[in-house]
């Protein structure tokens, strides 16, 4: 069969599940059943035409009109590949994917701008939400978890443009990131015992450098008896303790109205009695109340931060509480900081594709502002180094007090 006359078919094919199957399609395109049903309906399709079809080419023809109708069309391959991190789709013509790291330009495209676009709309109609010229941008997840953000024109003048992060089935261990060099076995078990001791810990880097994905891994370390409380944009984080509850924020609806943020759902869990607080990411003013949140008993608590040193972490944190319009000096501000975070983790992801943790940076008190020491760093040439014997005597008492080794020449 020519290429002509497969597509042909193909177009065939999809006008007559939509035109019977239009309300399924809407409502659980995602659902087995709904594949199912298609694979049924090409079968029968199939069988009278007037074509010999062998077994391997009956079961192609299925596979792809199944994907375009209740998949993502020709990115479901790459969703199916478990080495494959992040899809990004530059419009209709060309399509990148990240493997181990590093960008890799794909032999998918699309039919054309329209194929793409009712793909975007498929994404978001079950969540309730739309995009056209007067919304041309949304974010969504699809139902296994992965990030999906959509932009089309007239903001994207190639596009539509379409970015799928994917949702790791299986969170990296500690063991899993010491393995793959993100960091040494020593700069591990440093930050298991702050973890244990009750470290406030800030984990900060560049988009993609691994931030969530080393918080997950410092999750490993909690202890099974505590109540956490996760708060994330979008949930990624999968904790393996019993007492978990997951917030998710919520954005607006079509008509503007119902959205909850992450600093809303912050203060609501300062009522649900945490143990520990963990947010996915702060990125304005709920800072300030995690901040106050560290100030008020929820020791140990973590969050993700984008920014490109450590000291770098603290300033856009200072900055991003001041958009809380609270009223606070910056300099009452950089005294709660001091006072509050113990650890700042930087990750970076380097040329090669590998993420690395390349400081773990300790926070001092000097004249009511942080100061940082650096404990661990990344250096080319020497690889993992122990940047520092001592450690600042707040750190130092609390890793005593939780039963972790104080290293020497650090004061009590």
């Amino acid at each position: 069969m020519t290429a002509a006359a497969r597509e042909d078919l193909l177009r065939r094919l999809r006008e007559e599940w939509l035109r019977g199957h239009d309300d399924l399609l809407a409502a659980a395109w995602d659902e087995p059943a709904a594949r199912r049903q298609l694979q049924d309906l090409v079968a029968c399709i199939l069988a009278r035409e007037q074509v010999a079809w062998t077994r391997e080419e009956l079961a192609r023809l299925a596979e792809s009109v199944t994907d375009d109708l209740v998949g993502l069309g020709p990115l479901e391959p790459y969703l199916r590949d478990e080495a494959v991190t992040e899809i990004m789709v530059n419009g209709p013509r060309q399509v990148y994917v990240e493997r181990d790291g590093l960008l890799e330009l794909t032999p998918v495209t699309f039919r054309s701008a329209e194929h793409l676009l009712h793909l975007i709309e498929r994404i978001v109609a079950p969540l309730g939400r739309r995009i056209d010229p007067s919304v041309p941008f949304v974010d969504a997840r699809l139902p296994d978890g992965s990030r999906v953000h959509a932009i089309i024109p007239p903001l994207a003048r190639g596009g539509p443009y379409l970015t799928v992060r994917k949702f790791r089935r299986r969170h990296l261990s500690p063991d899993d990131l010491v393995r793959a060099g993100t960091c040494s076995a020593e700069m591990m078990a440093f930050l298991g015992a702050a973890v244990a001791a009750r470290c406030n810990i800030v984990v900060s880097g560049g988009t993609a450098s691994g931030k969530t994905t080393t918080l997950n891994a410092l999750g490993a370390f909690l202890d099974p008896g505590e109540r956490v409380i996760t708060i994330e944009d979008s949930a990624e984080l999968m904790l393996g303790q019993p007492h978990v509850l997951s917030l998710e924020a919520r954005p607006a609806n079509v008509e503007g109205k119902g959205e909850v943020t992450i600093r809303t759902l912050l203060r609501n869990a300062l009522r649900m009695r945490p143990d520990r607080i963990i947010v996915g990411e702060v990125r304005g003013g709920e800072a300030l109340d995690m901040i106050q949140a560290l100030n008020t008993g929820h020791e140990g608590s973590m969050t993700t931060v984008h920014a490109n040193s450590p000291s770098d972490a603290l300033r856009r944190l200072a900055t991003m509480a001041l958009l809380a319009d609270s009223g606070l000096p910056h300099d009452a501000i950089l005294e709660q900081l001091a006072a509050t975070v113990d650890l700042v983790v930087q990750q970076a992801r380097f040329r090669d594709g590998r993420r690395r943790m390349t400081a773990i940076a300790a926070v001092a008190a000097r004249r009511g502002r942080p100061r940082l020491q650096t404990i661990f760093a990344y250096r080319p040439t020497e690889g993992f180094v122990r940047a520092c014997a001592g450690l600042p005597p707040r750190l130092a008492a609390r890793l005593d007090r939780g039963g972790a080794p104080v290293a020497e020449g650090s004061a009590p």
